[in-house]
């Protein structure tokens, strides 16, 4: 088994991250994402979307989807469990993993694609206007968490969970995509804090 990596974007690094909690480790195998090795014959043998990461299995099946290969090692390896226990929980993580995915990470990930000049040769065709439009929604969902984490420590109560990983790399994204986190959110800003400071935060 080993774990075709793509270095610091955000679904190669939640998967690192979550990797890191759960105290695994795997081989990895680097994909230079501005060689385009992720457009190479090779890869897109592992993947036809072109997109990191991979885990290659050991019967040489190919899983992609950042949250597939999290769920698959959840099924491994169940401790600390990252998706929530019993019926309940393990909704509350996936409504919260959907939400900070879909309205969040969706958002920055079109600013960032949609506006940088160094994304013109990936995001054919690029269109600024959709890149703007998504500032706003990004601002909005950040304060709807502001106001989620002003009782909990995490987003799911007071378990760490994959939906947590998923806001702090989507948080991480956002100087690159040239959006600043308000200072009056205190409740998040303190939350990335905290969540920033464990160790598997530098995976």
């Amino acid at each position: 088994m080993r774990l075709f990596d793509g270095g610091r974007v955000p679904n190669a690094r939640r998967v690192r991250i979550y990797l890191a909690e759960k105290g695994i480790d795997i081989p990895k195998v680097p994909v230079d994402l501005g060689r385009m090795d992720h457009r190479t014959a090779e890869f897109t043998a592992r993947n036809p979307l072109q997109r990191v990461p991979v885990l290659e299995l050991d019967d040489g099946s190919h899983l992609s989807e950042s949250i597939a290969i999290c769920r698959y090692f959840e099924e491994l390896h169940p401790a600390p469990p990252l998706f929530g226990t019993g019926a309940r929980e393990r909704a509350f993580v996936e409504m919260w993993q959907r939400r900070v995915e879909f309205e969040l990470y969706q958002a920055v990930q079109a600013a960032f694609r949609h506006t940088h000049p160094g994304m013109v040769e990936y995001e054919v065709p690029q269109i600024p206007a959709w890149g703007e439009a998504n500032r706003p929604r990004a601002l909005a969902m950040m304060a709807l968490l502001d106001r989620e984490l002003a009782d909990k420590p995490f987003l799911v109560g007071s378990r760490f969970t994959v939906a947590d990983i998923t806001l702090l790399v989507t948080l991480d994204f956002l100087k690159p995509a040239k959006i600043a986190l308000p200072e009056q959110l205190s409740n998040l800003g303190r939350w990335l804090g905290e969540v920033s400071s464990r160790p598997s935060a530098t995976a």
